[in-house]
């Protein structure tokens, strides 16, 4: 009998130290990490960096409040903005804060339009965060099942589909923004087509809407640039992230730009805790940590490695519906269940994630060595041949 609440289904093991994609249980096993729990830790376990800027600001100062000026999340400010295309940003402690800081944003938006009751159009098997509002903005059913009544105010769309929003569009007066990953993670790195998010702008510029992309978990470099949204020529009106942004210090940003940057005034929003020294100071190591090893460019590189390893070394099992990926957002999709692919993985000494029983989800430090990139598409292969049906 434990004294936690039942929410998460753990797996048989606990972790007590790691060193950059290596973490170690509590039995003395090690296991190579390609999960980075849930793509947060970029930079692998105990970066030096991080470890020191946390060490540091710690013996400093921790924690005086949002009521008075913060130079370091001020310069922070400056860092993501300038890294994104947008113009300022508020900082919350999660992916799902930032989320519902967006949700807000849109709102003003519609209600400073004259909408009394302003939607948001969200898309099927989209994952937005467990508060309320991105609850209601999640796209998974199983989710949300026993917390109704759920928001009022989202309108659903299928991903990758922007000719429903065109029909959204025109049938309902009462949007005023648009939320999407612009790669799936939760559901099974679901990549759109090159042209959606040129698409969805489109069609936002025509309305008067705010594009809003949620890059919690593609924002950072993982994709192989800073926001996955860089890979195209959109420029979204709020962008979220959090995740990898500090490597394990809890930390949530929603930025904006324009009209949209504008909307938040004093009482509108806040935070006890949102980018607070800690998180700030662990945040600047990640960013100078990414721009001096060059690790959004390693990034591509490395997916690239991964994907095409595990391609070839699972040609020929008619198991294999498509080995995909973004940078190091990747897939194994099968065509058929294959249970117990995460304990199997434990079993060869790797952590991956599985979405059913069908999908492997990776999501490896950004600075991993070859050598590391390679034993990740063995142990998977081996895990995944091993599990035969």
């Amino acid at each position: 009998m434990t004294s936690l609440m039942n929410t998460y289904a753990r797996l048989p093991v606990s972790f007590v130290k790691g060193s950059g994609a290596t973490v170690e249980d509590s039995d003395g096993n090690t296991y190579l990490d390609a999960l980075t729990g849930l793509a947060v830790c970029g930079l692998g376990h105990a970066h030096p960096a991080v470890a020191k800027a946390v060490s540091d600001q710690a013996e400093t100062l921790l924690h005086t409040s949002n009521l008075y000026e913060m130079p370091i999340q001020a310069a922070l400010a400056e860092r993501l903005t300038a890294l994104s295309g947008m113009d300022r940003a508020f900082f919350g402690n999660s992916g799902a804060e930032a989320n519902e800081a967006a949700i807000k944003i849109a709102r003003l938006h519609g209600q400073k339009r004259g909408i009394k009751s302003p939607m948001v159009v969200v898309t099927d098997q989209s994952f937005h965060g467990r508060t309320m509002a991105t609850l209601t903005a999640t796209g998974n059913r199983k989710a949300q099942a026993g917390f109704e009544p759920l928001l009022n105010g989202f309108v659903r769309a299928p991903f990758n589909d922007p000719a429903t929003v065109e029909q959204i569009a025109a049938d309902n007066p009462q949007i005023a923004a648009v939320l999407v990953e612009p790669v799936q993670g939760e559901s099974g790195i679901r990549i759109p087509d090159d042209g959606y998010l040129d698409a969805l702008r489109a069609i936002c510029d025509a309305n008067g809407w705010l594009l809003m992309l949620d890059e919690v978990q593609t924002g950072n470099g993982r994709t192989g640039r800073y926001f996955a949204y860089q890979h195209t020529g959109c420029l979204p009106d709020v962008v979220t992230t959090a995740k990898g942004l500090g490597n394990g210090i809890p930390i949530g940003v929603c930025l904006a730009r324009g009209e949209a940057a504008e909307l938040f005034q004093p009482g509108h929003h806040g935070s006890t805790f949102g980018g607070n020294f800690i998180a700030c100071a662990a945040a600047h190591a990640v960013l100078d940590t990414i721009e001096s090893e060059n690790l959004i460019e390693r990034a591509g590189q490395l997916g690239k490695r991964i994907v095409d390893g595990l391609g070839k070394a699972l040609r020929g099992d008619n198991r294999i519906k498509e080995v995909r990926g973004k940078g190091l957002m990747i897939a194994v999709e099968l065509n058929e269940p294959v249970p117990g692919l995460v304990n199997a993985g434990l079993e060869r000494g790797i952590l991956i994630n599985a979405i059913g029983d069908t999908i492997v989800r990776l999501l490896p430090p950004l600075n991993l060595t070859d050598e590391e990139a390679d034993e990740v598409v063995a142990r998977v292969s081996a895990v995944i041949e091993g599990q035969a049906t």
